[in-house]
């Protein structure tokens, strides 16, 4: 396991860096339930173009989840980070699709095209989800890949589902294994950041997101080349987030504890992680859970930021294709 004990420090305060920033990515987990009903004429396992304007399942208490199937071949599955939707993973999707591979993503409930409860905002809940989507299209021997809070969503499904249909995980810019600040993880962020994020979206949750949008893809640090257009696709995938289930969601990424879940992880694992990170820093996080994760390989990106699979979508490509392939 590589060593990063000392990766390129953060120039903000946590606090402050992640007041305003501090979890754009958390993103991402699903919650409501076990078993799902028969998804609605599932898209074929082919690259689809225009043959079903949506395709959900639906969850043991009817939350519908909407998912997107793509390609043929080994299946990839992709966990969203919070408060985006399964189209922040386009990027990887489409080089995975072209490169031979079945690559499926759902959108978190309450985020995006799936319908927003008013019940199962948590990591219990999004880990159900998940197992419901792959349940319904019968998923084998996927490899689980999660950003942020979708990293969150794929260790608890392994803790709760276990590894029967699953070959491989990947986590990247993940919030495990715990981020707020307690007894017994001192290094964690301290909860007034986190109420700051919940105190944010309650009062202009539009501005916020157009603040924390520079935090979370690093155009807050010189000489950052990142376009306006992904600063604005990180608004809009936002926007779209039902207000009681992204508010909910602050505190299922933050106050989780996921550590157990990593210990039952016996599959091999990819970590990946930015060294510049303003939303989920690195040591407390990625140099943990590799440590957690039986013979974990993890890749660190000197000055890369949360958002990683967009302002680095080459390499993460080359890294989860390399992984895929080994």
């Amino acid at each position: 396991m590589q060593d990063i004990s000392n990766p390129s420090p953060v120039s903000l305060s946590r606090r402050d860096a992640l007041l305003g920033g501090l979890i754009a990515g958390i993103a991402a987990g699903l919650p409501a339930v076990a078993a799902a009903k028969t998804p609605k004429q599932p898209l074929p396992a082919t690259i689809n173009h225009g043959k079903q304007a949506m395709s959900t399942i639906t969850t043991k208490d009817g939350t519908e989840i909407y998912y997107k199937d793509w390609g043929t071949g080994p299946v990839v599955t992709f966990s969203h980070g919070w408060p985006l939707n399964s189209d922040a993973w386009d990027g990887q999707m489409l080089f995975l699709a072209q490169h031979g591979f079945r690559v499926v993503a759902h959108d978190r409930r309450g985020h995006g095209r799936s319908s927003q409860p008013t019940s199962g905002n948590d990591m219990n809940g999004y880990a159900d989800d998940l197992a419901a989507v792959i349940e319904a299209l019968d998923l084998r021997d996927a490899t689980l890949v999660g950003h942020s809070t979708g990293g969150g969503e794929v260790a608890r499904y392994i803790g709760r589902h276990g590894t029967k249909r699953v070959a491989k995980a990947v986590l990247i810019a993940a919030v495990p294994p715990v981020m707020v600040k307690s007894a017994t993880n001192p290094e964690g962020l301290p909860i007034e950041a986190f109420d700051a994020i919940r105190a944010g979206l309650v009062k202009d949750r539009s501005q916020f997101y157009r603040d924390l949008a520079s935090q979370f893809y690093g155009a807050n640090r010189p000489g950052s080349n990142v376009s306006q257009g992904t600063l604005d696709q990180f608004w809009l995938w936002s926007m779209q987030a039902g207000l009681l289930n992204a508010y909910e969601c602050v505190k299922a990424f933050s106050e989780t504890d996921f550590t157990e879940d990593l210990k039952k992880f016996d599959v091999p694992t990819l970590v990946l992680h930015g060294e510049d990170d303003q939303i989920v820093p690195v040591k407390d996080s990625a140099v943990k859970s590799a440590r957690l994760i039986k013979g974990a390989k993890d890749i660190y990106y000197p000055g890369a930021p949360h958002g990683i699979t967009a302002t680095h979508q080459d390499q993460v490509n080359a890294d989860l294709l390399a992984f895929l392939k080994a």
